[in-house]
């Protein structure tokens, strides 16, 4: 465990561990799952809806697990599917209100919860994790060839 990428693996490992736990002891009228929570963050930051072919592409899934993942989306309001602007075949997915409320209420959550384990930090601290976590990310999407928009 001596080696500095052991003890990342080892960190991660938690931090995906601790993020799982958390969301699954808090059950709030926000509440998304965690695939929804990503897609509907997806569809907010491209600010234009996507197809399911647009969406495989962004995220490297099947078709077949979009298809479920979306479908389930509009059963619960969160998104609609919509003709393609441009003229296209593809229907495309947009968020709706309630999509966007809900992904404002689980964000402003899950920010709190940061705020409180990140209280004892210093401002200087917390950007410069912020700053490598993106610098982190940005590497394994330039790797994989997936970029995720950013505001």
């Amino acid at each position: 465990m001596d080696k500095p990428t052991n003890l990342i693996e080892y960190e991660t490992m938690l931090l995906g561990r601790h993020v799982h736990m958390s969301a699954r002891s808090k059950r709030t009228s926000a509440e998304l799952d965690r695939s929804a929570y990503i897609l509907l963050s997806r569809l907010h930051m491209e600010g234009r809806p996507m197809s399911i072919g647009q969406l495989s592409e962004a995220f490297g899934l099947d078709a077949s697990t979009l298809n479920r993942q979306t479908a389930a989306m509009m059963r619960s309001g969160l998104v609609e599917r919509i003709p393609d602007a441009e003229g296209g075949i593809a229907r495309k997915f947009r968020v709706t209100d309630e999509g966007t409320r809900r992904l404002e209420e689980a964000r402003t959550e899950l920010v709190a919860g940061l705020d409180k384990v990140l209280a004892d930090w210093t401002p200087e601290d917390v950007a410069g994790f912020a700053a490598f976590l993106k610098r982190f990310n940005t590497d394994i999407e330039r790797l994989d060839g997936r970029i995720w928009p950013r505001p």
